[in-house]
């Protein structure tokens, strides 16, 4: 009986080893067929879920809490000044969930600069953290809601060739022209394999279209409620996509009319992967007020001395 048992179950792994070989072979079909094109088979290995290694991207941040994601991970963000980074509220704190975020203070990360791998994340590439300031109405509804964080840095950090900041949108920027309708997002995101990767990438991808994302996700729990200050991206036609990681990575885009380049939204919902269509950022044009009074220093009482000020030289011309 020992030896009928060992031969079934040796007859077993074999059927379910071809069952394997039997599923993936289109997809070998598939890359044999791009082989001949070397561009094509370039770009269907890239994933981020696919991308390209990315040159040198120096307005982009490490935001750092763990080398775990089960301890907080680490993820992206984008130096907007001298003193500021932005990235997705959600990256500074351990467990991300509304659930188990509410009535917590987010974690001071790490944050480095000028770095391309993620082997360069040391002393020498850290830039001290002063704060975390956090959307007032953050996680208000769902844990995807006005997820953005600020995050100060002690010192202005030193311009040069590897850490400048990315541009805000200026008035009237709001992605309606925008070369090709198209935008880069760079990250250290999870691939194919489902580890998070060991150098800078990053994937060139269209702005979708904001009701076919909203009515992707509308049914799907756990997934954004997409509004007016949402955007989405979609995957390409290789299925490459934002993935586990890639959030609080800017999506830069070029105007169309002054060729001014700057970061567009900040990536919030990264878990598209291969397995939905979008990836859902946070609209920065809807946020400049906010961002703007944070980098100000502004206190809850400065638009009231403001307007004082203000009605007093008036009063003097009556």
């Amino acid at each position: 009986m020992n030896i009928i048992s060992m031969w079934f179950s040796l007859t077993v792994l074999l059927l379910a080893t071809w069952t394997c070989l039997a599923h993936v072979s289109p997809s070998k079909e598939r890359v044999k067929h791009f082989a001949s094109d070397s561009r094509l088979t370039s770009l269907r290995f890239r994933r981020m879920v696919g991308g390209a290694l990315a040159p040198h991207v120096p307005w982009q941040a490490m935001v750092y809490i763990a080398d775990s994601i089960l301890d907080g991970g680490y993820a992206g963000g984008a130096l907007i000044s001298d003193r500021w980074v932005l990235t997705a509220g959600r990256n500074v704190f351990v467990r991300k969930s509304r659930e188990d975020i509410q009535g917590k203070d987010p974690i001071i990360p790490k944050v480095y600069l000028g770095i391309s791998r993620r082997a360069e994340a040391d002393a020498s590439k850290e830039v001290a953290v002063q704060k975390v300031v956090l959307h007032p109405r953050f996680q208000n509804q769902s844990d995807w809601d006005n997820d953005l964080a600020l995050i100060q840095l002690k010192e202005p950090v030193v311009m040069s060739d590897t850490v400048t900041p990315i541009p805000l949108p200026e008035r009237g920027q709001d992605l309606v022209n925008t070369v090709g309708g198209l935008g880069v997002i760079t990250g250290w995101g999870w691939g194919v394999s489902l580890n998070s990767s060991q150098l800078l990438k990053y994937l060139i991808l269209h702005q979708a279209n904001q009701s076919d994302c909203k009515r992707e996700y509308e049914h799907i729990p756990f997934t954004p409620d997409v509004d007016n200050n949402m955007f989405c991206t979609q995957s390409t036609q290789y299925e490459e996509n934002v993935c586990f990681g890639d959030a609080g990575g800017a999506l830069v885009v070029t105007d169309a009319e002054t060729r001014d380049i700057y970061a567009a939204g900040i990536l919030s919902y990264d878990k598209a992967c291969r397995r939905y269509k979008y990836g859902v950022y946070m609209k920065i044009s809807s946020y400049l007020p906010w961002i703007h009074s944070v980098i100000r220093g502004d206190t809850e009482r400065s638009s009231v001395v403001r307007s004082n000020a203000m009605s007093g030289m008036f009063s003097w011309h009556k």
